[in-house]
Order: C-alpha cells, then structure tokens, then sequence
C-alpha cells in the first residue's frame, strides 16, 4: 500500500498547531500528523501528514493559504518495511560501559557490560542520536569518576534508556517522566523488557509537576533530554530539585545552542562540568553549586 506525505513550514507555533489540527479534518484523512519545531533559529515551524489514500491537493492549498503558510509538498513514499530496514541499519552502540542494541542483536553483548534493550523500531532513544549517546558518555563519565548518587529523575524520558542506564548502576528506583502519554507506554514496556520493574518508575508529568516528582526531591542526578526552549524554561524548576552538589546531564542541543544554555544554568546555581559534542549535538554536564 503507498504512502503519501504532505508537508508545509509556518512561522509560529501557534499556528503551527491550528494547521496540523485543520489537518485532521481532511478528507480522506491523514493517519498521523506531526508539528515540530525546525531547530536552526529561524522560528520555522514544520507541518506534515501521512496519508495511505492520496491527498485532496485543493484541501490542503485552501489550508496554506488560510494559514500563511508555504504550499503543501505531496510526496509519494516507496512501499518499505521500516522496522527490518531500520533493524538493518542500526548497528548496536557503545557508550563507555553502556550497550544499547536490538533484540535482533542480542548475541552481540559484550561480557562486563551494562546492557540496554531499546528494539530498533524506537527510532529516537535507541542511543544512535548524539543527544543520547552523548547523555549516556556522561553518565559513564559520572560513574567512572566515583560519583555516589541515591536519587535520580529522568524529565523528558521518551524511552526511559537514560534512566534504565542509572538503574542499572545504583541501586535506588529511578524516577522517569514525559507528557505525553504514548511515550510513558514505551517507556514502560522498555523497564518490563529490561527486567527493571520496581526499578524505574514512569510517570506522565508535565515538567516536574507530579505528585511522586515533589515527594521525592532533590535528586542527586537529573536528566532532561528535550530541546533548547524548554531546557531553557525549565531551568529555575529543574535547579530547584537538584540537591546541592547534584549532577545535571542536558541535552537536545544543537552545537551553536549550548553555550546560551549553559548560561542560563549557570545563572541558576550550576557550574559546567564537561560540554561534550557528537556531530552536531551537544551534551551538557553541570554540577550545582552548594546554597550558601
């Protein structure tokens, strides 16, 4: 069965979000669509729909123009099965004592080290982003310089693999938490095909406002693997469950937004500790300073 995609930019997140939900009353209607954020500092927002019928191409110009945006670009998908061709393609990745891998390569773990189950058709929190791999080389680093830590939350955790890796080290249940419900699911399955239940705790939460969040503070370790806007807003709540002398791992950061974002942090308590970068990705370490 072919596929067909329809894809626009806006400028606006507000609108942004108006379109893609005008897009759900199409006719013949979309299967899923998505509203993401173009991440290179323009203001750009990225609209697209997955059609398994072709497109009402008038429907969607009437929609561009109704909203300002550019014309709709409709593209036909060549039929692929995704998860085997995903399977092929994503080798298993090392992360200092971490090895993240598919079921597909189970016979590939090393002895003596810490593995991470993430199935390949989970296509980001498999460890093969940067912003991932970069969040668990910090986390190694942590563990390898000694560091004790008997709390930690993950804010953001999409598949739950930052907060399995601190599960599978300390011996305290890790918090893990997301706004979106979907991916509290995948996180859950995750922990259960890991053998960590009781473990790690996944929770839907809307940054750290959830009951089992504000009981548990502060957290010796934070995680917040997201973007730059919200790492930014986020800063004053995520200083404030930090316990002195606490570590946080950020990331989600394009190479030319971490140093914006280190600033911020700095000016909410926390010292750099290490500004790693993989490709195009950065990944932040920082340490809060005690309160005087």
């Amino acid at each position: 069965m072919p596929t067909f995609t329809a894809l626009t930019t806006l400028t606006g997140k507000l609108g942004a979000e108006a379109l893609g939900l005008a897009m759900e009353r199409l006719v013949p209607e979309p299967t899923g669509v998505g509203v993401f954020e173009v991440e290179d500092g323009s203001g750009l927002w990225e609209v697209g729909g997955y059609f398994v019928e072709t497109p009402d191409k008038a429907a969607l110009a009437v929609l561009a123009a109704a909203f300002e945006a550019k014309p709709f670009v409709v593209s036909e998908l060549p039929e692929t099965d995704w998860v085997a061709k995903v399977k092929r393609e994503l080798a298993p990745v090392e992360a200092g004592r971490f090895f993240v891998y598919g079921s597909h390569d189970a016979d590939k773990v090393p002895a003596g080290s810490e593995p991470l189950l993430i199935e390949a058709a989970m296509a980001f929190g498999t460890g093969h982003h940067g912003t991932t791999l970069g969040c668990l080389s910090a986390l190694d680093k942590l563990v390898s310089d000694g560091v004790t830590v008997n709390s930690t939350i993950d804010v953001g955790c999409g598949t739950a693999v930052l907060a399995m890796g601190a599960a599978r080290i300390w011996d305290h249940q890790v918090l893990a938490s997301d706004i979106d419900a979907v991916a509290v699911e995948v996180a859950e399955a995750n922990v259960r095909a890991n053998g960590l239940d009781g473990r790690v705790l996944c929770l839907k939460a809307t940054g750290t406002d959830h009951p089992d969040i504000k009981g548990r503070v502060p957290f010796d370790l934070v995680f917040a693997n997201i973007l730059k806007g919200p790492l930014i807003a986020m800063a004053p709540d995520l200083a404030a469950i930090t316990s002195d002398n606490g570590h946080a791992i950020l990331s989600g950061l394009l190479n030319e937004q971490a140093d914006e974002v280190a600033a911020v942090y700095q000016k909410n308590g926390y010292n750099l500790i290490d500004h790693q970068v993989i490709g195009d990705w950065s990944t932040l370490l920082l340490r809060k300073k005690p309160q005087s």
